[in-house]
């Protein structure tokens, strides 16, 4: 597998970074009529790129994780109208495909921190910073 030249990386995160904001102030504003996203605070916590620009995947948190799959269905079926409003504030040749799933990351932080305070683990850790 080849590796990107850096400013194309750099590239890649800043666009990216662009386009979740953009999606972050369309869902915030409410300018998405649905009722699901109505009901619910969603927050678009990571957009990676293709390399290509042509496709964006969006990672999505609902507070506090809430009606998660309705979130998800709801973004999925506005689909084609947030990938226009996207379009339209950006300065890209092409319109970028949106792939909304959700941000398993949290989930997976609090399982890694929750497995770490168990008393046999916590046994372990405590004599491995002995052995220093």
């Amino acid at each position: 597998m080849a590796q990107q030249p850096e400013g194309s990386t750099v590239r890649l995160l800043r666009v990216g970074e662009q386009v979740r904001h953009i999606l972050s102030d369309i869902l915030q504003r409410g300018d998405v009529h649905d009722d699901v996203l109505a009901k619910h605070v969603v927050s678009v916590t990571e957009v990676r790129m293709s390399p290509d620009l042509r496709h964006a995947t969006i990672f999505i948190k609902s507070l506090l994780g809430q009606d998660e799959d309705a979130v998800l269905k709801a973004l999925r079926t506005n689909t084609a109208y947030l990938q226009r409003a996207v379009a339209g504030r950006m300065t890209l040749k092409y319109a970028a495909k949106l792939k909304f799933l959700a941000d398993d990351s949290f989930d997976e932080g609090s399982h890694i921190d929750k497995l770490l305070r168990q008393p046999k683990v916590a046994q372990d850790l405590v004599k491995d910073e002995g052995e220093d």
